[in-house]
């Protein structure tokens, strides 16, 4: 099928790069990497995903030749595929790319303006092809994204539990992927839920569950509960609000269960229905270790859980913890999920502080703030060339834009090395770099994944890098 076809995963103007390359070009030789954004420090992930789904293996096909041929002259309106050139690698190589691929582990946290992967050609015969894929590879802007906007997410709720609360020990379950709906594709929801479940395990986004199983051999990366969404709580008419509660603690009797509640009064809800008709229900399910969380969903998100938090302690009552934070009984949490974002979160969870609140009592739902709202400006992604050869000459590439420094490229052969200060990187340029140091590995060679991250060790990378970060600041420390 079309959609399938590598010779066509590329912008339409790369179509008739491979005639304006100098003469006697037998290497190329490009570099991706965050030249800067919303987060100082990216998240690296989502690359295997790229290798395993479209370029590892025969690629290349006399069909798919004959498909891009009839597409392209279509297109154009003239002959400008590079047919010879795909039938090389066809009958070379086997259909199989001839490209080799650098890159950090993932999971590795790398501050910006680093090199995160090299991509060169194997075969002198084919320097156009690097840069043919560029489209491609360009898109792990997005899984790496998300990855970085979770963990960023993840440090600030770090911070505001362990100053709040007696333990971090509920810290992966605190941020609940809601994005599945709220996202442009399937494959969207896929790669960006199994990115989130990097940080956190909550998710209600299956397909991020199937990617993760699929391309990182993850038995089963997330977890979610029984919850109530307005259509069955409304559907049982305003007058019934109370009885659509009622029955979603008879259809579930024992573990955690989640009920929207402000379909019509949030304050009824938790003071009236929750604290006095089903409140006795509510404690003695505790008794079985039953977990009633209540989802405020309209408001003013910082205001509405306070309030909540509020008349719930009112009605079911608290302790104060070690910190000197309220806690609700362990039978009875909140869950905010409208309104949750990178940008919005300090400012709701400082007011939930504020209001003498432990972040225990809490976790939090995110969707398109955490899935969606990014692009590739937010962390200002590119892949560029360094290096080729030329006539038998090595040269350093480079584009320095008068018009803005920012863009100015790296030259030459790159490698990346730890500077040995709070796990920061350097990218070493014109090939004077220790290879010994390189953070770098091959991982993609001749159609060949090389080496096939698993998802749990890139969970743990994660974790180990969020040690390190959590408190940044000089007034947050760990005790």
């Amino acid at each position: 099928m079309e959609e399938h076809n590598i010779m066509l995963f590329t912008d339409s103007y790369k179509i008739t790069h491979h005639y304006q390359y100098p003469p006697n070009m037998t290497k190329v030789y490009s570099y991706f990497e965050s030249r800067g954004g919303v987060f100082p420090e990216i998240l690296f992930f989502g690359l295997q995903y790229y290798l395993k789904r479209w370029l590892a293996g025969q690629v290349v096909t006399e069909q798919k030749i004959i498909q891009a041929r009839e597409i392209l002259k279509l297109h154009f309106g003239a002959d400008h595929f590079n047919e010879e050139g795909w039938r090389y690698i066809l009958e070379k190589h086997g259909g199989r790319l001839p490209i080799r691929v650098k890159s950090v582990p993932e999971g590795t946290l790398v501050n910006v303006k680093n090199v995160l992967f090299t991509v060169e050609n194997t075969d002198p015969n084919v320097a156009w092809l690097p840069n043919y894929l560029e489209t491609l590879f360009v898109q792990t802007w997005y899984p790496m994204t998300v990855a970085t906007n979770s963990f960023a997410m993840k440090v600030i709720l770090a911070s505001y539990l362990h100053d709040t609360a007696e333990s971090l020990d509920g810290l992966p379950f605190k941020l609940h992927d809601f994005g599945f709906r709220g996202v442009s594709s399937h494959e969207s929801a896929g790669l960006g839920g199994m990115s989130h479940l990097v940080n956190f395990a909550g998710t209600d986004t299956l397909s991020g569950l199937v990617a993760a199983r699929t391309y990182y051999d993850s038995k089963i990366a997330g977890f979610s509960i029984p919850a109530a969404e307005h259509s069955t709580m409304t559907s049982w008419g305003k007058d019934g609000e109370s009885a659509a509660f009622r029955n979603m603690l008879d259809r579930f009797p024992e573990g955690m269960v989640a009920v929207v509640s402000d379909s019509y009064d949030i304050w009824n809800a938790c003071e009236k229905i929750w604290g006095e008709e089903l409140k006795e229900q509510v404690i003695k399910r505790g008794e079985k270790g039953g977990v009633l969380v209540i989802r405020p969903d309209s408001g003013d998100p910082a205001t509405t859980v306070c309030q909540v938090l509020d008349i719930l302690g009112k009605k079911f009552g608290f302790e104060m913890n070690s910190k000197g934070f309220k806690q609700l009984p362990k039978y009875l949490r909140v869950i905010q999920g409208d309104g949750i974002s990178y940008e919005t979160f300090e400012k709701i969870l400082a007011a939930i502080k504020a209001h003498g609140w432990s972040m225990e009592n809490l976790a939090f739902g995110s969707g398109g703030g955490l899935l969606q709202r990014i692009n590739r400006d937010t962390q200002k992604v590119a892949m560029k060339c360094s290096y080729a050869v030329v006539d038998g000459k090595g040269m350093n590439v480079f584009k320095q834009p008068i018009t803005d420094p920012g863009k100015t490229s790296k030259k030459g052969l790159l490698t990346l090395q730890p500077t040995g200060v709070d796990g920061k990187f350097e990218t070493i340029q014109e090939g004077k770099g220790d290879p010994e140091k390189d953070a770098m590995v091959p991982v993609f060679e001749n159609g060949d994944l090389l080496l096939d991250w698993k998802f749990d060790d890139i969970k743990a990378k994660a974790e180990a890098a969020l040690a390190s970060r959590i408190f940044s600041t000089a007034d947050r420390k760990l005790e």
